[in-house]
C-alpha cells in the first residue's frame, strides 16, 4: 500500500454508519513549509534515524511535497544534548530524541521515555494513546513550549554487558557501570555500584582501560553495532532498567500553531505510522542479532531474583524521594505505574503464559 494512500485513510478517513467518508483533497493553494528536524541519534543508530526519515517521507507524500522536513542526525556539531534546547529556541522546528536525556530540565520527562520497572512497548502505547500518558506528557512539555508525539519504541531491552558473572547483589559493590541516565545512576548507587557517566563512544575504551566493569547497553542489534560483545563476555537479562524505551518527536509550539489543521492531521498520522514501524524493525533485528551474538561467544545469563529484588527496592526508594520533592514527577509516576499495575495481570494471564509455552515447546522439540 502506498504511503500517501495509507495516511489519507489513517489521518483523514472516518467511519459513519458503516460507510467510510472520503478524505478531503488538499486545496490547490495549500501552503508550503520547509522544516528542519534535529535528531539526537547518530547514523550508527540507524533504526531511530530511519524513523525520522520515514516520518518525513510520509508527510511529504501526503502533502504532495508541500510540507518538506529535513532530518539531520546528531554529530559533534549538533550533539544529542542540544536537541530540546534547539526546538525551544526555534533554531529548528522539530526534534527527535529520548526525553530522559533531559532529566536536568525535569525528572518527570523520563516517563516520556523509560523508567526502571516501567512499561513495556505495548503497555507504553496503551498508556500514551488510551490512558493519560499523552495528556500528561503534553502538559509537561507545554511548559517548555513544545508539542510532543511518540516516534519510535525500541521494544524489550537487555540488562547489559558485564566482565564478570553476577551471582548476587554483592557483585554490584563498587561495580563501575556506565549509566549516563541521571534517573538510573542513583538507583545503581543505592545497589552499591559506582555509576560512570561515559559517553557511548567512550565505552569500548572504558573497558580496555579498566574504567568500566559493565555497561547497560540497549538491545542486541544496537549493542552489536556499538561493539559491546568485544568488550565484555556476559550478557544479562531482563532489562529491568527499561522495559522499553520510547523516543519522541518535539515540535515547537509556535511552529505547530502555524500549521493548517490538515497538515496537523498529517503529522499525527505520520508519526504514529513511523512509531509502530520502529518496534517492528527492532524486534526482527534484535532476534537475528541475538543469534549472531550467542554464536560469537556471548554468554547469556539471567539476573538472580535477589538482584532484581534489590533493584526494585532501590528504584522504589528513588521514586519515593523524587515524588516527595517534585509534584510533576509524582503525577507522572502515579499514572505510569498505575497503568503498569492495571495491565500486568492481563499480560501475565494471556501473553506471558502463551510465550512461556511456545519457548519451552520449541526448545524441547528442537533438542
Amino acid at each position: 500500500m502506498q504511503r500517501r494512500s495509507f495516511l489519507k485513510r489513517a489521518g483523514f478517513g472516518a467511519a459513519a454508519g458503516g460507510a467510510a467518508l472520503a478524505a478531503p483533497a488538499l486545496a490547490a493553494d495549500a501552503p508550503s513549509f520547509k522544516w528542519r528536524l534535529a535528531s539526537a541519534f547518530t547514523e550508527q543508530q540507524d533504526v531511530m534515524v530511519g524513523a525520522a526519515g520515514a516520518f518525513a517521507k510520509y508527510v511529504a507524500d501526503a502533502t504532495d511535497g508541500r510540507f518538506e522536513i529535513r532530518p539531520a542526525p546528531a554529530d559533534d556539531k549538533a550533539p544529542a544534548s542540544g536537541v530540546l534546547d534547539a526546538v525551544q529556541k526555534g533554531a529548528v522546528e522539530m526534534g527527535h530524541a529520548v526525553s530522559s536525556l533531559y532529566y536536568d530540565t525535569s525528572p518527570a520527562l523520563c516517563f516520556d521515555a523509560a523508567v526502571p520497572f516501567g512499561l513495556n512497548a505495548r503497555q507504553m502505547n496503551a498508556w500514551m494513546f488510551e490512558g493519560d500518558g499523552l495528556k500528561l506528557t503534553r502538559d509537561l512539555f507545554k511548559g517548555l513550549g513544545i508539542v510532543n508525539f511518540p516516534l519510535g519504541n525500541t521494544g524489550g531491552q537487555m540488562g547489559g554487558w558485564y566482565k564478570g558473572e553476577v551471582k548476587s547483589i554483592e557483585a554490584f559493590k563498587g561495580l563501575k557501570i556506565q549509566a549516563s541516565n541521571a534517573l538510573l545512576a542513583p538507583i545503581l548507587a543505592r545497589m552499591g555500584a559506582a555509576p560512570q557517566a561515559l559517553a557511548a563512544a567512550d565505552v569500548a575504551n572504558g573497558f580496555d582501560s579498566g574504567a568500566l566493569d559493565a555497561v547497560l547497553g540497549a538491545g542486541p542489534y544496537d549493542d552489536e553495532k556499538q561493539g559491546l560483545p568485544k568488550a565484555a563476555r556476559f550478557y544479562y537479562y531482563p532489562g529491568w532498567w527499561a522495559g522499553s524505551t520510547q523516543a519522541s518527536l518535539y515540535i515547537g509550539a509556535k511552529a505547530w500553531d502555524s500549521l493548517p489543521k490538515t497538515y496537523r492531521a498529517v503529522v499525527e498520522a505520520a508519526s504514529r505510522a513511523a512509531h509502530l514501524g520502529v518496534t517492528a524493525r527492532y524486534d526482527t533485528r534484535n532476534a537475528a542479532a541475538m543469534r549472531r551474538l550467542v554464536a560469537g561467544g556471548a554468554q547469556l545469563r539471567a539476573f538472580p531474583r535477589s538482584v532484581l529484588d534489590a533493584a526494585w527496592d532501590a528504584a522504589a526508594a528513588q521514586y519515593a524521594e523524587l515524588s516527595g520533592k517534585d509534584p510533576k514527577f509524582k503525577t507522572l509516576y502515579d499514572s505510569h505505574m498505575g497503568m503498569r499495575d492495571e495491565l500486568v495481570p492481563w499480560f501475565k494471564l494471556a501473553e506471558a503464559a502463551y510465550d512461556q509455552y511456545l519457548g519451552a515447546t520449541l526448545l524441547f522439540r528442537k533438542s
